[in-house]
């Protein structure tokens, strides 16, 4: 079968092929987003960025997959294990960065169903590959186990996505369906990747000179959206060159061309033969800061003032103001590690909203749906658009679209559906045919004449029974739109009621709640803060002091004790406690304190004995006022440490002992005159609001929402009802932490903010 060549009017041609390109581009858009730059903090990663990375990530082949997390909506983690080498994870900030990290970081008791999926899959297996797609900035790690290889590709341009693959391609679970308009991203599909663009490290001379004549724009534009450099690098090249970024890039005389190509080749050189990178401070102050920091927490803190990273020596900054480090994935740790790794806090934190877990949820639930409508809005337009433009093509090109059509009838007439299947390949104007649902994949002609824009046609159907079905798919696009917009409105509507009610809560400082299936551990136990954030643990019950005493009283522990008959068996730990959160969620109130659940407190010392005595002495102050001290009338009362080894359940022959009763042998350690008072906070703890007790010096460094507790009048019932109905705690939360007896509250906040 052959097909006569049919040229229809160009210039409505041209004005298809012109509007389909633009509204196509949305996807190439999403690379063309690194000629907008970076943020000065790094937001987001550029192809140089990922370039050093995938080389230090390929140090990890031969590391076999543990574990898979999402701590966050946008993180997810990959826990890989190497032989002699710690534990390490791979973090991955959807659309921003990859880097690896040795933090402690919190997460989730419950994985994802991403994170389930990848558990499923990925367990075990060995990392096997790392590469970077072209110069773009997506990257495919290649595991292998027993059932073969499996992919996780890593997209860090515009919203970002992490996909994982089969054998031959096919997306197992992206960690986000979408669908552009060049390519689809969802279960079962073969996984494409965004259109290729131009890689820097083949660019020869006559490409760059190319490059240069074709640009109507100035040099910076040029270098940073079609040399695929970014701004900031291609602010660097122009820096080097010593060539003034706004100057036209088609005027460039031979001389600057040398130097511009000289500078582009020497800043490739430095990515690939260099395995250290650069930070940025902001000032000489920030330097200092930097440079006096010796521990996780105090780099922490000096991190604010780092305002550039970058693998390269990037020349247009300021140089006495550069700090080297050994990676690229350190510098991303010393910006970013702190914020990043309490990303389950965040996350549950945000949940609550100021007005507590319910209208959290709600208002979470409320701005995905919004996120989505806008989403189907969009592409209900684009739909609408192309189609719409698909029909009048098929009009305007009447005799090319007729012709098809007829020779491809007469074709079935005369050798029917299969013989036809087997001469089409031949026709360039045809792509495919269906028989079961009779019709055909053919091309309208270009601006040169040659096979463009493809359409469906039913070949029962006339030209204009084609053209008016993509006309009706327009108009159904269009209605989708309105009815997703109808939709968006009312979505907006309910997201301003619960803000409203939100920011009613949230002026009283009350937080819900949470309800929760699990607990923290130290929760099942009377539990304090103490100074530096180490936790006192205590017994309920008589059950709960041998519990106690057999699972939380370690080596490097001590044994507090109130010296009165039937006073809970406690536990001072030394490693385990609560540290300030440092990435805070807004959505807190004033005056809560964010916490997150730690496990290396005083990484130098080996002993609890070596903690400050003023730390000996919180802890026996909480001890006795977790006795009957507290309702006997007394204003101090006496408590003791020893060691956990003098601490046993065996006694002398014929003795016995009752149940959560112990024997001390050896020397006390005696604490007199303890007050009997203690005090309660408002805190966030791994995104749970919670109260928290201990000493008032304690509680009122942590909280600025506090109360002095002494021994009163008032029932403990009365009293935690009061705090429940101020601060939206849970009451029984507030049972637990007050102590055995009736009470008198002075408050400092909690009550009334």
């Amino acid at each position: 079968m052959r097909t006569r060549p049919m040229f229809s009017l160009k210039s409505r041609n041209s004005t298809l092929q012109s509007a389909i390109r633009s509204i196509l581009s949305s996807d190439s858009l999403m690379k063309g987003g690194r000629a907008g730059g970076l943020s000065s903090m790094r937001e987001q990663s550029s192809s140089f960025d990922v370039a050093r990375i995938v080389r230090e990530l390929s140090e990890m082949v031969g590391a076999r997959a543990r574990k898979a997390y999402q701590p966050h909506y946008e993180q997810v983690v990959l826990r890989l294990n190497r032989k002699g080498v710690p534990s390490t994870d791979m973090v991955i900030v959807r659309g921003q960065r990859v880097y690896t990290s040795q933090r402690d970081r919190p997460m989730p008791s419950k994985p994802s169903q991403f994170a389930m999926v990848l558990r499923k899959h990925l367990n075990n297996s060995r990392l096997i590959g790392v590469e970077q797609l072209g110069f773009d900035r997506v990257i495919r790690l290649t595991f292998e186990h027993g059932g073969g290889r499996l992919s996780l590709i890593i997209e860090l341009f515009r919203d970002g996505n992490v996909l994982l693959l089969d054998e031959e391609g096919v997306i197992i679970q992206p960690l986000t369906h979408a669908k552009y308009a060049s390519r689809s991203l969802k279960k079962g599909v073969a996984y494409s990747p965004p259109p290729e663009t131009l890689d820097p490290r083949e660019m020869d001379r006559s490409m760059l000179d190319s490059l240069l004549d074709g640009s109507e724009h100035d040099l910076i534009r040029t270098l940073a959206a079609r040399a695929n450099l970014g701004r900031i690098y291609g602010s660097t090249a122009c820096s080097i060159a010593e060539i003034e970024e706004s100057v036209a890039a088609n005027s460039l005389d031979s001389t600057q061309r040398d130097s511009l190509e000289s500078a582009i080749d020497s800043m490739l050189d430095q990515l690939s033969d260099g395995s250290d990178a650069k930070m940025w401070m902001a000032d000489s102050e920030a330097m200092d800061a930097w440079k006096a920091a010796d521990n996780e927490a105090a780099r922490d803190a000096a991190s604010s003032g780092i305002t550039e990273i970058a693998p390269i020596d990037l020349s247009y900054t300021e140089s006495s103001m550069m700090v080297e480090v050994a990676s690229l994935s350190l510098a991303y740790d010393a910006v970013f590690g702190s914020h990043d790794a309490a990303a389950f806090i965040r996350r549950e934190e945000e949940m609550l909203v100021e007005s507590g877990e319910d209208d959290g949820v709600i208002q979470a639930k409320l701005g995905r749906r919004a996120a989505q409508q806008r989403a189907a809005i969009e592409r209900f337009h684009e739909r609408a658009a192309i189609t719409q433009e698909l029909g009048k093509a098929i009009q305007d090109n009447w005799e090319h679209v007729d012709s098809l059509l007829s020779q491809f009838n007469e074709a079935v007439d005369s050798d029917g559906w299969e013989g036809v299947m087997d001469k089409i390949y031949d026709v360039p104007w045809i792509d495919s045919a269906n028989p079961a649902k009779q019709t055909i994949v053919a091309y309208l002609p270009d601006e040169d004449g040659e096979p463009g824009a493809s359409i469906t046609l039913e070949v029962s159907n006339t030209v204009h029974q084609n053209a008016q079905r993509y006309f009706e798919e327009a108009r159904s696009q269009k209605n989708k739109a309105k009815g997703a917009l109808t939709a968006l409105e009312s979505t907006e509507k309910d997201q301003q009621r619960v803000e409203k009610q939100a920011a009613k809560d949230a002026a009283a400082g009350r937080l819900r709640a949470k309800n929760r299936s699990k607990r923290f551990w130290f929760e099942r136990h009377r539990w304090a803060l103490l100074s530096g954030g180490h936790l006192l643990i205590g017994g309920k019950d008589a059950k709960g002091n041998d519990v106690v005493v057999r699972k939380h009283l370690t080596s490097n522990d001590l044994y507090f004790h109130a010296d009165l008959h039937g006073a809970p068996s406690c536990s001072l730990k030394l490693k385990d406690g609560l540290a300030p959160n440092q990435s805070p969620s807004e959505a807190i109130p004033e005056g809560v304190a964010s916490l997150q659940i730690v496990q290396n407190l005083a990484d130098d010392l080996e002993d609890a004995r070596q903690l400050p005595e003023s730390l000996h002495s919180e802890a026996a102050q909480v001890a006795v006022c977790w006795s009957r001290a507290w309702g006997s009338g007394g204003a101090a009362a006496v408590a003791f440490h020893v060691r956990p080894s003098q601490v046993s359940k065996t006694t002398e022959s014929g003795e016995s002992l009752a149940r959560g009763s112990f024997v001390v042998r050896g020397q006390r350690n005696w604490h007199r005159d303890l007050s009997l008072e203690l005090a309660v906070g408002m805190a966030v703890v791994n995104g749970v609001p919670m109260p928290v007790s201990g000493t008032p010096s304690t509680i009122s460094e942590y909280c600025s929402r506090w109360a002095r507790i002494t021994p009163g009048s008032e029932k403990k019932e009365s009293v935690a009802n009061r705090i429940a109905k101020a601060t939206g705690l849970a009451q029984d939360d507030l049972l637990s932490c007050l102590p055995p007896g009736n009470c008198l509250v002075e408050d400092h906040g909690l009550i009334q903010p």
